[in-house]
């Protein structure tokens, strides 16, 4: 008898673990039609891993200090074996994990997946995306550098537009009147500790949910016809489906190994790319660099506010305009999924693009 045989029978006759393979992997069908996009989310879940196994390895040499931080990335950057590798990744990979949730939401979209039954799918998604953004956020700060600090200063400053809570938010954020030492150990804190947590209790949700509900079918081909209304729970089967292993688990699999040469690509030949020359200097308060934007994601949301008269105005919209995509599903009550028959949500899908296209080329060229 082998090992693996032995330790298989072990463990089957325990926990039953043939039987859950079976269920979850050879016997778990899959829409015949399914394409490319669904494969999105194991790209995500890869790159996450990547980033929490980075995010591990960086924090041996990482001081969170305002006086030592910049000199320990250097340190990880100049003197630590493969450090550099290491934080090449980690920094690049936090904007290629962007990237993919953009396309990842887009494909939901313009299929619209997000649509009755799959309305908590769709909102721990959005909690997971948003969550992102705030782990991106907190973790530019951390290397300390002119454009990390002064990047920092603009965006912890815009919530004191609100009325009534604004400074108190921004003391919040801060920790007190100006980024510093407090500033860096409350984003530290939430980069390492809280937001990974929050994060991956949240992921549970979001594949308990996707699993729970089931695949929803693509909505192509002659012989699709929208759900009938449900009035109780029923998980989306697919007979005559493919078999998400081995068959579609080699597709994602493709996928993913495209994804990582990506990867592999920016961080050998443009790292650069997401890295401008700001952040190879040390965080000067008492020198106010020329011109200070955020990152490309966040371009959009700068530009908003400098469109509108007012700073609470813009933040206003903004609000309201996360708030209808979060709500969307709530809102979007039709049956109706094939985008051929839905030419005005096809219509504001598109211009929907152009719009955060356009703001973000807007805000880099002004």
């Amino acid at each position: 008898m082998s090992m693996r045989k032995f330790i298989v029978d072990w463990l089957d006759v325990r926990l039953g673990v043939r039987d859950l393979i079976e269920q979850n992997l050879t016997r778990y069908l899959l829409p015949r039609n399914i394409n490319l996009w669904y494969s999105l989310g194991a790209v995500l879940l890869t790159l996450f891993g990547l980033q929490f196994l980075t995010g591990l390895l960086l924090l041996v040499y990482y001081v969170p200090d305002t006086g030592q931080a910049f000199g320990s990335v250097q340190h990880i950057m100049n003197e630590v074996p493969y450090g550099w590798l290491i934080r090449n990744t980690h920094a690049v990979g936090s904007n290629l994990i962007v990237v993919v949730l953009l396309l990842h939401m887009l494909s939901v979209l313009f299929m619209s997946a997000y649509k009755k039954p799959r309305e908590l799918t769709w909102l721990s998604g959005f909690i997971l995306f948003n969550i992102s953004l705030v782990l991106c956020l907190t973790g530019y700060l951390l290397p300390w550098s002119q454009l990390s600090f002064w990047a920092t200063t603009v965006a912890t400053e815009a919530p004191g537009a609100i009325p009534v809570i604004g400074e108190h938010i921004v003391q919040f954020l801060r920790g007190g009147d100006m980024v510093g030492d407090a500033t860096l150990g409350r984003f530290f804190a939430l980069h390492v500790m809280g937001l990974p947590l929050i994060f991956a209790l949240m992921i549970g949700v979001h594949l308990f949910c996707v699993r729970r509900a089931g695949i929803s079918r693509p909505p192509f081909g002659r012989d699709y016809r929208p759900d009938p209304p449900r009035l109780t729970f029923e998980h989306e089967y697919h007979p005559g489906g493919i078999p998400f292993f081995p068959h579609y688990a080699a597709k994602e699999g493709a996928v993913v190994c495209f994804f990582l040469a990506v990867l592999a690509a920016l961080v050998f030949f443009a790292p650069n790319l997401f890295i401008p020359p700001a952040a190879f200097e040390p965080a000067n308060p008492f020198l106010t660099p020329e011109r200070i934007k955020p990152e490309w994601y966040f371009l959009w949301a700068y530009q908003t506010l400098k469109i509108f008269p007012s700073e609470a105005i813009g933040l206003a919209v903004q609000g309201a305009a996360m708030s209808f995509l979060a709500l969307l599903p709530f809102i979007d009550r039709f049956r109706e999924r094939r985008p051929a028959r839905r030419p005005l949500f096809v219509g504001c899908f598109v211009l929907g693009i152009l719009l955060f296209i356009g703001l973000s080329v807007w805000g880099h060229l002004s």
